[in-house]
């Protein structure tokens, strides 16, 4: 498929663009600016920007097959809506797919009962508060003839990069392992390039209408991480938990309390249905000894 990709210069997008290619795809990017980009592996560029909807008139032209939109949300709701009516309004009718990226902060804080799935009702904490309203409406377009699908990525981790790196960058520079919140806070984590083949199945496999968890690991205590990060800033210190006021203090209150967000997430449907096999370095292991 000719993919039409959003997001293309960014951490996971790099990553995306890779496996699309791999997997015989050309990837089409949404870039801002006209100024070429070589080595990047991409079939062509359109100049457009998701946060400008009408810059992105035109950018779905007749010859693209997919749609993945990754680029981050602008942080208006009406802003991110007009941006997916631009990008999925050419698809109608065609069964192409627009693949949304989301996350699994909309679920808020989980519980300690189970790993949570795809079912599970969203609570969204206050960063991405909108965001199961843009969700929704890009799902509502699998009844114009679109094959709508959301992907909710967990915490991304893997070349040296993702909020992982955070945890790596505060340990260095503050001579100490830290993490946010409470002592049993956990992350559902999941490898970027693990992330990037799940994409390729949502985009190649996944039905219209249906929403995904991007998951690897659905429950990584936040302390081993901490200490793994430790051990590739140099400091093989035990980590201190520092509370979400004073994370507030260094990251806003709205990155502090995701950072301190405590979930438990499936991704197993992603495994069952699409045949994902999420098999990299698990992300103790790969920030403790890995590409950090």
């Amino acid at each position: 498929m000719k993919v039409l990709l959003t997001g293309a210069t960014g951490y996971i997008g790099s990553a995306v663009t890779e496996h699309l290619i791999a997997a015989g795809h050309q990837v089409v990017a949404l870039t801002r600016s006209a100024e070429p980009q070589p080595g990047r592996g991409w079939h062509a560029q359109v100049v457009g920007d998701t946060a400008d909807p009408a810059s992105l008139e035109g950018a779905v032209t007749p010859d693209i097959e997919a749609v993945i939109h990754l680029a981050p949300p602008s942080g208006d709701a009406e802003v991110d809506t007009a941006a997916i009516k631009a990008l999925a309004t050419p698809l109608r009718g065609t069964g192409h797919p627009f693949v949304y990226t989301s996350g699994v902060w909309v679920l808020g804080a989980t519980g300690e009962e189970q790993e949570v799935g795809e079912r599970a009702p969203v609570n969204p904490i206050d960063i991405v508060g909108y965001r199961p309203r843009i969700e929704q409406r890009v799902l509502a377009e699998s009844a114009e003839g679109v094959r709508a699908v959301v992907v909710r990525p967990a915490i991304v981790y893997g070349r040296g990069g993702g909020i992982p790196a955070i945890l790596v960058d505060r340990a260095r520079t503050q001579g100490t392992p830290e993490y946010y919140g409470e002592e049993g806070v956990r992350w559902p984590t999941v490898h970027v390039d693990d992330l990037a083949e799940l994409f390729v199945a949502a985009v190649e496999r996944a039905e219209p209408g249906t929403l995904w968890h991007g998951v690897g690991e659905p429950a990584v205590p936040v302390r081993d991480l901490a200490r793994a990060a430790g051990r590739a800033a140099g400091v093989p210190a035990d980590p201190h938990v520092v509370p979400v006021e004073k994370a507030a203090e260094v990251f806003g209150a709205l990155f502090a309390d995701a950072l301190a967000l405590d979930q438990s997430v499936s991704g197993a449907a992603a495994r069952t249905a699409l045949g994902w096999k999420p098999g990299r370095p698990g992300a103790v292991a790969e920030i403790g000894a890995g590409s950090y």
